[in-house]
């Protein structure tokens, strides 16, 4: 077995599946997800100018019967934010189409009501960003693109493998957001099949190490949104034709 394997498993062994409590308040007649203060709400608009998100789409706006596997009651309790308070991480882990981007825009949407400062990236492009900045020059201070937000939002986890010097870049973020501020991501593949993007074993299971100390991680294991949009649309054009 595999040392990335094995630093999975013991996580989630040790923290019982990764599930951290709701806040204190349980978000009690706040709907998805609680806030820290009206005063801090007016920026709400420009922190989601800030945060790159690529939509707005809201917990509201994702069909939970369309994946009846997904409990919604783990997503409600992330919308609490108590994860994003304890400077915790969140991982939606699923196949394509079934909603993980969808999730975690809204989760972060939620959080930016809140008051805290959000970033969204692809992992591909922070990669490609920091890359162009170390070779500028410029590490340190892209760096603090992706350090300074309250909440980084890393979508597209293992989609593409990773070169030596590429890993080195994702271990140095995740190094030094750790307990420091929450990461959301997604990924195509569970935690066991991250040695196929990251090459190194090493640092593979350091990453996993820090990122899944204090995690909430959710499996959504479902038919592609995407998919039914596309075939209900081959079917309508066969009924009209």
């Amino acid at each position: 077995m595999r040392r990335v394997d094995l630093i999975w498993r013991s996580r989630l062994s040790t923290s019982g599946g990764g599930a951290l409590p709701p806040a204190a308040d349980g978000g009690r007649g706040r709907g998805w997800g609680g806030g820290r203060g009206v005063a801090l709400r007016l920026d709400f608009s420009q922190g989601l100018r800030q945060s790159r998100l690529p939509h707005h789409k809201t917990l509201d706006d994702y069909d939970f019967s369309f994946q009846p596997e997904l409990d919604p009651r783990k997503v409600k309790d992330l919308a609490t934010l108590s994860f994003v308070e304890g400077k915790a991480n969140a991982a939606l882990l699923g196949p394509p189409g079934v909603g993980k981007t969808h999730l975690a825009v809204a989760l972060a949407v939620v959080a930016c009501r809140a008051g805290y400062s959000i970033y969204f990236t692809t992992l591909d492009d922070m990669v490609r960003h920091l890359k162009t900045a170390e070779v500028a020059g410029r590490l340190t201070s892209k760096l603090r693109t992706y350090l300074r937000p309250s909440v980084l939002v890393v979508d597209e986890v293992g989609y593409e493998p990773l070169e030596r010097a590429e890993e080195n870049l994702v271990f140095q973020v995740s190094s030094k957001r750790y307990e420091k501020g929450s990461i959301i991501l997604t990924s195509n593949k569970t935690f066991s099949e991250w040695g196929q993007v990251f090459g190194d074993d090493i640092l593979a299971t350091a990453i996993l190490d820090r990122l899944l100390h204090h995690c909430d991680v959710i499996f959504i294991n479902g038919p592609s949104y995407r998919l039914k949009n596309r075939l209900a649309a081959i079917e309508r054009d066969t009924t009209v034709a």
